[in-house]
């Protein structure tokens, strides 16, 4: 069998396989670790294996690269990319810190090296909330996510000013959507990532990152959830809840980019090498100081 393959080359090649929550459910299957930004970044910072594959999309395996810059990390989609990330660019972000010196950019892990870089701090939709909070009496800017950074301004009205970046796939929910479901379900909970509009979020019961969601329905007495993020997150859901019933808010709730790797693309990835992923030193060592000072307040 493949899986076994990928678990032999694995052995052999002293590597270790992690796989985001939006990937493939076989995907997430044969990974060593499955988990969000903040869970994956931390086991990359401290992993002793030589090899890193990461199934997600290149952001995430760059940050993986960033954190662990002796170790070899492979991208087993080279075309796997974020949308969001490349809705801010270095050369946009240094316009913005010469026009508003005194801001503290606060810059989603959604991002590419050079523009962590440039930034303050790095957060995930895991720790913003703590993160923002401790800097509550400065300006900031956060970037990419217009749609998270407006959440956290709606709810504590600190000085943000908002990067009109988004998640192609979280941004277009709509209110009428979550209307429909909760009339449809009228006894299940809403749970919704923050990267949703803010009147989506408004809306749910549970607002959380894909690892919070995941530990909410767990730990609820509630049976039955409306799932207001990207549909990977059912598996792990399902796997842990068998007597739960998760609704997903829409099918249209699927990452074309992170559905791109499948188990050939792992074992190719393990046998070939296939892609190594680089970060020029400057640039890594800037912005590995804003993963550590992340890392080290969440």
């Amino acid at each position: 069998m493949l899986q076994d393959d990928i678990r032999h080359l694995k052995k052999i090649k002293d590597a270790i396989i992690l796989a985001h929550y939006y990937q493939n459910a076989e995907v997430q299957d044969v990974a060593d670790f499955v988990g969000d930004s903040l869970e994956l970044s931390r086991i990359a910072a401290t992993t002793d294996a030589k090899v890193i594959v990461f199934c997600g999309v290149n952001f995430m395996a760059e940050t993986a690269k960033i954190l662990s810059p002796n170790k070899k990390v492979l991208l087993p989609v080279q075309e796997a990319k974020c949308p969001m990330a490349m809705m801010i660019s270095s050369s946009q972000l240094e316009a913005y810190k010469k026009a508003h010196p005194n801001r503290i950019i606060i810059c989603y892990v959604n991002s590419y090296a050079d523009v962590k870089a440039l930034s303050d701090i790095c957060v995930t939709s895991s720790n913003a909330e703590k993160i923002i909070t401790a800097y509550k009496d400065q300006p900031m800017l956060y970037i990419p996510d217009k749609n998270l950074g407006m959440y956290l301004k709606d709810k504590y009205h600190y000085d943000i000013d908002l990067w009109p970046g988004f998640c192609c796939i979280h941004n277009r929910l709509t209110a009428k959507m979550v209307d429909k479901m909760k009339k449809q379900y009228p006894n299940a909970l809403f749970l919704v990532h923050p990267e949703a509009p803010l009147a989506v979020s408004k809306s749910a019961d549970f607002v959380g990152s894909t690892k919070q969601i995941i530990d909410y329905a767990f730990h609820s007495p509630a049976l039955e959830f409306i799932i207001g993020t990207e549909k990977g997150i059912l598996h792990p859901l399902e796997k842990a809840n068998p007597n739960k019933t998760f609704h997903i808010l829409t099918p249209d709730l699927a990452c074309f980019d992170m559905k791109l790797t499948s188990l050939d693309d792992v074992y190719n990835s393990l046998k070939n090498d296939n892609y190594e992923i680089t970060v020029p030193e400057g640039i890594r060592l800037k912005a590995y100081e804003s993963l550590r000072k992340m890392l080290e307040m969440s």
